[in-house]
Parts: C-alpha cells; sequence; structure tokens
C-alpha cells in the first residue's frame, strides 16, 4: 500500500503546478482499549496544552501531537473528539489553552477563578457567557457579547455540532504525513487549502463518482468537530471556513480554509485527481501558481 506521503506528492503532481504546496493534516484516533503504540505517545507533551486546531497546524508545518484528555487544551475539542463525556460538571483538572484566555482578560487576573466544566458547554453557558451572567466566561473583556445572543441561540447551534459522544476515545493522533510511521493509516485527513485548491480537489471527487459536496459548517468547533469528528463519524468530506481558535489562537491565515475527508475519501481524491488532470487546467486557474 503506498503511503500518505506518496499519494498526496501524486495528488499535487497531477494539479500541474510546480512547488505547490497543500498543508496536511493526517487524524488518527485510538478507542478506549486499543493500544496506543510507542511511537505515537513518544508525540504526547506532558507539560504543555494544545487546542485541536493547534495540533492541526502543528502537523500541517511538520510536527505531530497525540492529544489526550490530560493535555487537550480546549474543552469543546475534548467533547468533539471524544475524549470527555459532554455533560460532565466537573472542570478539566488543570490549566488549558482556551479557558486561560478567560481568566488573563479579567479586570483581576489573580482572583479566584474556576474554569467551565464540559457541561457549562454542552449547556451553552460559556458561548452565551452574557446572556447566562458569566460574565467570568467572556474571552473578550467586559464588552464580550459572547459567541451566541442567548443560551437558547447557543443549545440550538451545539446541538447541530458534531461530536463523538458517548466519550469513547482516549487518544487522537495528529500527524504530518512525513511522519515515519509508514504503516499508519489516518482516520481523517485535513487540507489547508485556498478557494482555488479547494474548486480542483472538488473537481477531482466528482470526476469518478458524480458526488456533489454537502458542507455543514458553523462560527465555532470548525476544526474538531467539522473537519475531523464530522468526516469520521459520517464518512463523507465536509468543507468548513476556520473558527474564531483556529484564527485567533493557532493563527490559521486569512486566505485559508479547510477541508476534511475519510482515508478512503482522500484515496478516490487521488484517484481523480490524476484521471481528471487532463480536463481541469488547473496551471490556468487564476491565482493558481502563487
Amino acid at each position: 500500500m503506498p503511503t500518505v506521503k506518496k499519494m498526496l506528492a501524486r495528488m499535487i503532481a497531477a494539479m500541474g503546478v510546480e512547488d505547490l504546496r497543500i498543508p496536511t493534516s493526517l487524524v488518527k484516533f485510538y478507542p478506549e482499549g486499543e493500544e496506543v503504540p510507542a511511537h505515537v505517545l513518544e508525540n504526547h507533551p506532558d507539560s504543555l496544552t494544545f487546542t485541536s486546531c493547534q495540533a492541526v497546524r502543528q502537523a500541517s508545518c511538520g510536527d505531530a501531537v497525540c492529544l489526550t484528555r490530560s493535555n487537550i487544551g480546549c474543552v469543546a475539542a475534548a467533547i468533539s473528539l471524544g475524549l470527555v463525556d459532554q455533560d460532565e460538571t466537573k472542570p478539566l483538572e488543570g490549566p488549558r489553552v482556551y479557558t486561560e484566555l478567560m481568566r488573563e482578560q479579567r479586570r483581576d487576573p489573580g482572583a479566584r477563578f474556576q474554569a467551565p466544566s464540559p457541561s457549562d458547554f454542552t449547556d451553552g453557558i460559556v458561548y452565551a457567557c452574557r446572556d447566562a451572567g458569566r460574565e467570568d466566561f467572556c474571552l473578550f473583556g467586559e464588552d464580550d457579547c459572547g459567541r451566541y445572543k442567548d443560551v437558547a441561540t447557543a443549545k440550538t447551534a451545539i446541538a447541530d455540532m458534531t461530536a463523538i459522544q458517548p466519550a469513547v476515545m482516549q487518544a487522537v493522533f495528529f500527524y504530518t504525513p512525513e511522519y515515519d510511521a509508514t504503516d499508519l493509516i489516518p482516520d481523517v485527513v485535513v487540507f489547508s487549502v485556498r478557494p482555488v485548491e479547494l474548486t480542483r480537489i472538488i473537481q477531482a471527487y466528482q470526476f469518478n463518482t458524480g458526488k456533489r459536496i454537502t458542507a455543514s459548517m458553523g462560527g465555532i468547533r470548525t476544526v474538531n468537530s467539522d473537519l475531523v469528528a464530522r468526516p469520521y463519524l459520517t464518512g463523507e468530506m465536509n468543507i468548513s471556513t476556520y473558527c474564531l481558535g483556529a484564527r485567533l489562537i493557532a493563527k490559521f491565515e486569512a486566505d485559508r480554509l479547510g477541508i476534511g475527508m475519510p482515508y478512503a475519501v482522500f484515496e478516490e481524491v487521488v484517484r481523480g485527481m490524476e484521471d481528471s488532470k487532463h480536463g481541469f487546467p488547473f496551471h490556468l486557474y487564476p491565482g493558481a501558481g502563487t
């Protein structure tokens, strides 16, 4: 079986633009009861926490990050990825990247602060912090209106966010196609693309399948829910813009959006890209070579 690295190289070669780079992240789930390989655990930071957005970004830049309950930096991502139960009422132990932003924005950062629990996210309290009277959960100071106007609206949005629940995962590994473990087959492949590249990828997928892409996206939990959990659970490709955390914490660029797909769909995209290369002159698309 060809490695993901070789398949990605075939896909890009068929696009016909010299030195084209599409940042790519691979995601592998390890359910409870399944052995996590030692080479994966070697990439588990114990002294730092990472959001899933940061993990995807790191992987696309050539690094590898293994996330577990103990080091995931975003409670919402821990829910989406099946690492914690969405109805847990106690905060996760220790500081986390996302919730530390809440502590830092307070007038008195030294005052006692209790981070939100998973159930506070599930119940809409965190995302509608102003309406819920929980100013301590604000991210941007006293004028922060929250992510939704009220708790009811937040609950509506959260109900449509894909999550692996009940929580059945012990680890989620984010890694680069350059990773040495050539026998490791990812569950999900995530591309960070410009619109012009997304166009060609969809054309490649449709060439042999004829299937349209129905995208489901929101403004919150884009990476963990829209680009990883949804493709993993549905078996379908999904497209989404990057969310608040991806833009502000992981620093995804303004001209990029995300596309996540199961490994089997990735294989279909590679085949379609090669089979259709003479029907879609990507190198002539405006901006394709820049």
